[in-house]
This record gives structure tokens, sequence and C-alpha cells, in this order.
């Protein structure tokens, strides 16, 4: 039985590639705590992009909050742009259900309406839940439903990734 294993930094510059076509001057990055925060903070300054790129966490509006509380950036959501008329991408690592990100969407409506909302991803793991779908993925894999992938970043800010049963 073979082993899968991930680059994540030669999925990165594929994740890089994938986002130039979805940006117009006016696009904010907006990356979705932990892992997406980290990649949309390195597509920026790759992408030598204006200002700062928001984080969002979609702890307040998801659907197990009262089983997980505020565990996993509760305060983590900072905009500092308006998102009303905004065109917004979405940064995320892993994209499996789909639930994260419709509380992340949730979450940005709090704040505003934006024109447009793009999602691109490190991975779409399939499992989807919900009618989500990335419009950039660097790779499409499937792993069973208990296996968990996880990004890491080294110190220098290199990514990783980690498989692991779920608990």
């Amino acid at each position: 039985m073979s082993t899968l294993t991930l680059d994540a930094e030669a999925l990165y510059a594929e994740l890089l590639a994938g986002v130039r076509p979805l940006l117009h001057a006016d696009t904010v990055l907006v990356g979705i705590w932990s892992g997406g925060a980290w990649l949309a903070e390195r597509l920026h300054a790759d992408l030598q992009r204006p200002g700062e790129p928001g984080v969002i966490s979609s702890t307040l509006h998801r659907d197990d909050f009262g089983a997980r509380g505020l565990a996993g950036g509760g305060d983590a959501t900072k905009l500092p742009f308006a998102i009303d008329g905004a065109r917004i991408l979405l940064v995320d690592d892993v994209l499996e259900t789909g639930r994260t990100i419709r509380a992340v969407i949730n979450e940005l409506f709090d704040f505003g309406r934006p024109t447009r909302v793009d999602l691109a991803v490190l991975v779409d793991r399939g499992g989807r839940e919900l009618p989500i779908q990335a419009s950039v993925a660097a790779a499409r894999i499937v792993l069973p439903a208990e296996q968990r992938l996880t990004l890491a970043r080294t110190d220098d800010g290199r990514f990783t990734f980690s498989f692991r049963h779920k608990t």
C-alpha cells in the first residue's frame, strides 16, 4: 500500500499561478484562520498587493459552535478594508465539507455585502456536504473520511502537510 505525499510548496506555486487570473485592481485577499490566513499573507506579499490581507474566523457562525465553543480563532477576524462592494478572494488550505466556507461567508456578510466572492484553496479533498466549489484548487484528491490533512508553517515560512486520523 503506497502512502500519499503532498508537496505543500509545489502546491503553493500552483495556487499562486491559479489566483492571478482572478485578481483585479480592487480585489482583496481574505485568509480563513489559520492555514488560509498563512496562505493569504504569503500570496499577498508574492503578488505585491497593496495594503494588507484580511483574516476571517468561522468560529462564531459554525453549526457546531455549541460543541466547539471558541476553540480555534474565535476573535481572529480582522478585515482592514470595507467589505461593501469589494471583490473578495477567500483563501483556505483544505476544502472538505464546505461547512467552514458557509460559516465564513456568514461572518463576511456581517461586515457588509461584497460584489463578488471567489474561493481559492490549496487542496480540495472532496467530501462535500454543501454545494460549495473552489474557483481555484492547486490539487484535488480523495481521502478517507477518517483521515485529516493539516497544513503547517515552518519558522522560515515554508508550508508542509501532515496526515493523521481524525479523533
